[in-house]
């Protein structure tokens, strides 16, 4: 059991919670993740790491209600249970140690690179993050990405925030302007992800996405989480979550990413319904 201490509605979908895990907290690095189920007849759900405290023994997780699973998660409130918090899970992220990193974020996404952040700042590399959202209202956590940013980019699909588009336009709007950035992270949705590759990849510029496909067990004995990186068949739970993205076959990874659409609409449906 991992007890939830607190909660913050980031957004009417997107959920903070902070859950007493001091095993996990004790050995989470930047780039890791989570497994969790909320009940015996749950799902086992992946959830990156948005922060870890070793000395509170806590972690925290953002969680972005879009199936029956996550919306159980999202329903959760201070002094409620989580059944089961499996990890860390995952390679942590390669991180640089001089230079200018650059690290983009789609949705939910800004909580999965707080970590890299603040680990690359207390390494004295220069960080940059561009965080985007369909609208100002859906933009989260910038009060945790600021004070471990030089400089945080905020774009919106409607201009309600910051630059109007997407993050892979602005990423290449800097880039064209002779943007010095030596490393890219990218997490969020898939197509954004793979935007991100082909905007970074004329540059040569080394960029890092994290993949989050189907995971049951976390530990490379399903298969469900493979993916395509260099030809060659990859664990995003045992061999990632971050990848090569000018390596990774971004269209499987869509295909395989959609593959149980069906089946989390039947489990929204009221039992009686079906």
């Amino acid at each position: 059991m991992a007890a939830v201490l607190d909660t913050r509605e980031l957004t009417p979908v997107t959920k903070l919670l902070v859950l007493e895990a001091p095993l996990v907290a004790r050995h989470a690095r930047p780039g890791q993740f989570v497994i969790v189920r909320v009940n015996a007849h749950g799902e086992r759900v992946p959830i990156s790491l948005t922060d870890f405290d070793p000395a509170a023994g806590t972690i925290t997780v953002v969680v972005q209600r879009v199936g029956k699973t996550s919306g159980l998660i999202c329903a959760l409130e201070p002094g409620d249970e989580m059944l089961d918090v499996a990890g860390p899970l995952g390679r942590p992220v390669e991180l640089p140690t001089e230079g200018h990193a650059v690290l983009v974020a789609g949705g939910f996404g800004a909580g999965a690179i707080h970590p890299l952040a603040r680990e690359l700042q207390e390494r004295l590399v220069l960080v940059t993050v561009i965080v985007g959202a369909r609208t100002a209202e859906l933009v989260i956590l910038r009060d945790l990405l600021e004070p471990v940013s030089d400089e945080l980019l905020v774009c919106t699909d409607d201009g309600s925030l910051g630059y109007r588009g997407f993050t892979a336009q602005l990423l290449a709007d800097r880039l064209a302007g002779g943007a010095p950035f030596t490393d890219c992270f990218a997490v969020g949705p898939v197509a954004m992800m793979r935007a991100v590759a082909e905007v970074t990849g004329p540059h040569g510029l080394h960029t890092l996405v994290s993949l989050d496909p189907i995971m049951l067990d976390g530990t490379g004995m399903c298969g469900a989480c493979r993916v395509t990186v260099s030809g060659e068949t990859k664990f995003a739970c045992i061999d990632g979550p971050f990848f090569d993205a000018h390596a990774i076959d971004f269209d499987e990874a869509i295909v395989r990413s959609k593959m149980y659409v069906d089946e989390e609409h039947v489990a929204l449906e009221p039992v009686g319904a079906r």
